[in-house]
């Protein structure tokens, strides 16, 4: 079986899954003041990074662009849970409008017409795309792989 941290495992099917699924991701990184924060968000999976789409005066820029250490979960809420955990770094990069990968994730959450029309409405508009580049990975399907205290 792959350990945890094995970027290998972005291509177990659990994995695969949860990248294509409608399911939010939760980014936790840190705040300005040394706290955790955690937020759901819509997603993209490109291929080898997490793409997601934010208001350029989002407060959690100021926190990413300061330390961009991050992690982003994404589970199910069923039992047996799939959890697909990831660490890595947010790159910010400022844009006007959504970035393509958000209007990607508008339309799989939404559905195509209702996605371009939800991303159509922020045209011109200050945002900020997120790149969430993995360095770590762990799955988990709660028939196969379980967390490691109930392993052990």
């Amino acid at each position: 079986m792959t350990p945890s941290g094995d970027l290998s495992l972005l291509r177990d099917p659990v994995a695969q899954e949860l990248l294509a699924s409608k399911v939010p991701a939760r980014l936790a990184y840190t705040w300005t003041d040394g706290s955790p924060r955690v937020v759901p968000i819509w997603f993209h999976w490109d291929g080898t990074a997490v793409v997601m789409g934010t208001p350029g005066r989002a407060p959690k820029l100021k926190a990413l662009r300061r330390r961009p250490q991050a992690a982003l979960t994404i589970d199910t809420e069923g039992f047996p849970a799939h959890v697909l955990s990831l660490r890595g770094e947010v790159e910010v990069q400022a844009v006007d409008g959504p970035p393509a990968e958000y209007v990607a994730a508008a339309c799989r959450y939404l559905g195509e017409e209702q996605g371009r029309a939800w991303a159509a409405q922020l045209e011109g508009k200050p945002m900020a795309r997120l790149r969430f580049v993995p360095r770590w990975a762990t799955v988990l399907d709660f028939e196969t792989r379980f967390p490691s205290a109930l392993s052990a």
